[in-house]
C-alpha cells in the first residue's frame, strides 16, 4: 500500500475515534461508568468493541482533553469526578444532555439563564458596540420574520440571546452564549409551541432597545421578567395533554 493509498484512511481513523469518543463519554456522563471506576485495559477495550488501537488511543485522549478521565502509567485509565469535567465543552454538554431528564433539565437551565441573563443584559447595554447592537436587532427582525414557522423561530430567538452574551465584551461570559446554541435549543422547542409569541416578541423589542440605548439596569429588569414567564410558560404548556 503507497502512501496515497494510506493518507486516505486519515478521516476514516478521525471518524472512528470520534464515535468512540461519544459512546464511551455517553457512558462516562450517564453513570455507566461510574466515577473512580477504571476503564478496562486498552487492549480489552480494542477486543470488546472491535477497534484499532490508534483510534482507542485518540478517544481517551479526547476524553482526557475534557476532563472526564485520567490516565496514569501502571495504573490505567480512571473515570474522574463530575466537577472535574468540562461541562462547557460542547460534547460534554450534549452527552449530559441526552443523560438527563427533561424535568431535571429545564430546572437547571433556567437556574443558569436566572443567574446569568439579566447581568449580561446589564452588561451588554454598557459595552455593546455598533456591531454587537446591529446582531441583536438582526436577530430579533429574524424572530418577527420567521411569523409561525417554529423552526427560524427558535433559530432567531437563540441567536438574539447568544449575541447578547456576546456583546459584553467579556469573555468569560461567551462561553455561556455559545453553549446557550445547544443547550436551550429544547427549551425554546418547547417554548415555540405556546400561545405567547406577541408577548415574546414585545419582550425581546423592548429588551433589545434597552441594550441599542445603553440603559444597563433597565434592560437587568427586563430580561429577569423575560426569563420567569419563559419559565411559567414552559412549566404550563408541559402540563397541558
Amino acid at each position: 500500500m503507497n502512501t496515497a493509498e494510506i493518507s486516505g484512511f486519515g478521516p476514516l481513523i478521525r471518524q472512528l475515534h470520534l464515535r468512540l469518543g461519544d459512546q464511551l463519554g455517553l457512558a462516562i456522563v450517564r453513570g455507566d461508568l461510574p466515577e473512580g471506576e477504571l476503564l478496562p485495559s486498552e487492549s480489552k477495550l480494542c477486543e470488546m468493541l472491535d477497534v484499532s488501537r490508534t483510534a482507542m488511543r485518540e478517544a481517551i485522549r479526547g476524553l482526557i482533553a475534557k476532563g472526564l478521565v485520567e490516565s496514569r502509567a501502571k495504573i490505567g485509565t480512571r473515570v474522574r469526578p463530575a466537577e472535574h469535567w468540562n461541562h462547557l465543552d460542547a460534547d460534554v454538554l450534549r452527552w449530559r444532555l441526552e443523560a438527563t431528564d427533561t424535568d431535571t433539565y429545564l430546572r437547571k437551565m433556567f437556574e443558569l439563564r436566572l443567574a446569568t441573563e439579566p447581568a449580561a443584559s446589564a452588561i451588554a447595554a454598557q459595552f455593546a458596540d455598533a456591531a454587537d447592537r446591529q446582531r441583536i436587532r438582526t436577530a430579533f427582525e429574524a424572530m418577527v420574520a420567521a411569523g409561525a414557522d417554529n423552526r427560524l423561530w427558535v433559530e432567531a430567538d437563540l441567536e438574539f440571546h447568544k449575541a447578547i452574551y456576546l456583546a459584553t465584551h467579556n469573555e468569560f461570559f461567551w462561553p455561556i452564549g455559545q453553549l446557550f446554541n445547544l443547550a436551550l435549543k429544547e427549551m425554546f422547542t418547547i417554548a415555540a409551541r405556546g400561545s405567547h409569541r406577541p408577548r415574546a416578541v414585545a419582550e425581546h423589542h423592548d429588551l433589545m432597545i434597552a441594550i441599542v440605548e445603553g440603559r444597563g439596569e433597565e434592560a437587568r429588569a427586563l430580561s429577569l421578567t423575560m426569563v420567569e414567564n419563559a419559565t411559567t410558560d414552559i412549566v404550563r404548556i408541559r402540563a397541558t395533554p
